[in-house]
């Protein structure tokens, strides 16, 4: 842990959050003016917003330089832009993942801060309660009520985006390339010693959710995809078990011909049952297998995950 007064970064993805901006850049200077032991910055990824987002970073940028803006080329997506911020912090001594629609309060980064200084590489802001509701809520909870069960490293089913990696950390996860990110997920992988801090997740200061629940699903799926070999696994069992089924009920007719009590019937239904079970299994199975081997198409390729924009002149 350095013993001079340490650089902390916070690094921010923003997706048309002109609305919410003013508040957070209010919040945030509340607590870089606040007296400390860091020295701070703020860098904000501009994810191809398509409102004002990034001319109002620029001039916050422009009146205090702790502030910065990093501008993709287009919307590569969440994942995308943070891996964008986390690689231009990357000198920073530790570096703080937010959240801009103010779910994730600024005011807990300091406690984060506190528990890094305290011996922690990695420290995550675990909920203990959040504001959303509705069918939103309910994704919310079924899945961090069963993904932790289904991956095979632990995760903590209640936090998310919002943590803070220390320098070790950092540059393990700069060792990270590939396209199907989930954040959580590779912050559990790199391992070392990590700390919690439990936090109330509050409702959006103003705008609507720019995480749809289509892109929510796909997020939850590519989680659990890249922690997780469990749908292999179970298509593998459920063609051992219908295997066997099928060479019991073999035997069960051959028995029935052998001892002369073999009934003529059809069968016509039980036929077009089985045919449709099978199939479906053939399906689901082909599916999955598409998932996996999609994966592997697209880290085959080796694209950028992102691409940053040139300043302007």
């Amino acid at each position: 842990m350095p013993e001079s007064r340490p650089t902390v970064a916070i690094v921010i993805p923003v997706f048309n959050e002109e609305s919410v901006l003013p508040e957070l850049f209010a919040r945030l200077g509340a607590l870089l003016k606040a007296p400390g032991e860091c020295a701070w910055r703020v860098v904000f990824v501009n994810d191809g917003s398509r409102d004002r987002s990034a001319d109002l970073i620029r001039a916050q940028a422009a009146g205090d330089p702790r502030f910065e803006l990093v501008e993709l080329s287009r919307n590569f997506g969440f994942q995308s832009a943070l891996a964008a911020g986390l690689a231009s912090a990357g000198d920073a001594d530790a570096v703080v993942t937010m959240d801009a629609d103010l779910q994730d309060p600024p005011e807990v980064i300091p406690e984060l801060v506190s528990a890094w200084r305290s011996g922690a590489e990695v420290v995550r802001a675990v909920r203990r309660s959040r504001q959303e509701t509705g069918v939103r809520r309910m994704g919310f909870d079924l899945f961090h009520a069963v993904f932790g069960s289904l991956t095979d490293i632990p995760i903590e089913g209640n936090s998310g985006t919002f943590g803070l990696l220390g320098r070790p950390a950092l540059e393990a996860f700069a060792r990270l390339p590939e396209r199907h990110r989930f954040f959580p997920g590779l912050r559990a992988w790199i391992g070392f010693a990590t700390a919690d801090v439990a936090y109330d997740r509050q409702e959006r200061a103003a705008g609507k959710p720019k995480q749809t629940f289509r892109r929510l699903v796909r997020y939850a799926v590519d989680g659990f995809f890249s922690f997780s070999y469990l749908p292999l696994r179970v298509l593998t069992y459920m063609g051992i078990a219908v295997s066997g089924l099928g060479f019991a009920l073999g035997l069960y007719f051959i028995a029935k011909r052998l001892l002369g009590i073999e009934t003529a019937t059809t069968g016509f239904t039980t036929l077009v049952s089985l045919v449709t079970f099978l199939g479906g299994i053939q399906l689901i199975g082909i599916g999955v297998l598409g998932e996996y081997l999609g994966r592997v198409y697209d880290e085959v390729k080796q694209r950028p995950i992102y691409l940053i924009r040139p300043p302007r002149r």
